[in-house]
C-alpha cells in the first residue's frame, strides 16, 4: 500500500529533482537576496524597512507611488509636494489616505505622475498611495475602503459625437 503524501511534500521533492537543493534552502537564499531580514550587532534580527509600489489612475492621469515606512516626506516627480502641487486642496486630496490610516509623518512617499491635469494627477496619486498603504498594512483597508479611496474613479471625458457640436450639445435647431 502506497503512503499518501501532501501537495507540499510532492512540491518539495519536485523542486529537489529540478534544482538539486531543498526548497527550504532556496527560500532562505531568496530572503537573504532580497535583504528581508537584517542582523544587528546584538545578533537579533528585525524586519527591514519595506517599500511598497502601487499604481493609481484618475481621468487621464497615471501615478506610480513607492511608499516606505520611514521618514515623513512626500516627493512627486523629484520635487517636494508643496512645489509639485501648490494648491492646498490638491495637497489635502493627496494626504487624505495618510490621515485616514493615521500614518501621516510616518511614511516616506516617492511618486511619479504624468498625464491629465493637476486635479486628475492628485486623484491618481491618492489612489496609488491608498493601494500601497493597504499592501503595506492590511489593517488599514477597512477605513480606506469605507472612505472610497481604493475604488478607481471611472469618470472620464465623454467623446464628441459626429453630427453634434460636442458630446451632448447639438447644433442649433433651425425650424425653417
Amino acid at each position: 500500500m502506497a503512503v499518501q503524501r501532501g501537495r507540499s511534500e510532492r512540491r518539495g521533492e519536485a523542486y529537489l529533482r529540478l534544482y538539486g537543493e531543498p526548497l527550504s534552502d532556496a527560500r532562505t537564499k531568496l530572503a537573504d537576496f532580497f535583504n528581508i531580514l537584517h542582523r544587528t550587532e546584538g545578533g537579533e534580527s528585525h524586519m527591514a524597512v519595506v517599500t511598497q509600489y502601487a499604481t493609481g489612475r484618475r481621468k487621464c492621469a497615471v501615478a506610480r507611488a513607492w511608499v516606505t515606512g520611514a521618514a515623513g516626506d512626500i516627493t512627486v516627480n523629484d520635487q517636494p509636494l508643496e512645489k509639485a502641487f501648490p494648491r492646498l486642496t490638491l495637497r489635502q486630496i493627496i494626504q487624505l489616505p495618510l490621515e485616514m490610516s493615521g500614518l501621516i509623518g510616518k511614511c516616506s512617499i516617492n511618486a511619479t505622475v504624468y498625464g491629465g491635469g493637476p486635479t486628475g494627477q492628485a486623484g491618481a496619486l491618492r489612489h496609488a498611495i491608498s493601494r500601497a498603504l493597504v499592501t503595506m498594512t492590511p489593517s488599514v483597508r477597512t477605513p480606506l475602503k469605507k472612505e472610497g479611496l481604493l475604488t478607481r474613479d471611472s469618470r472620464v471625458k465623454e467623446r464628441k459625437k459626429y453630427g453634434q457640436k460636442g458630446a451632448r450639445k447639438r447644433f442649433q435647431y433651425s425650424k425653417r
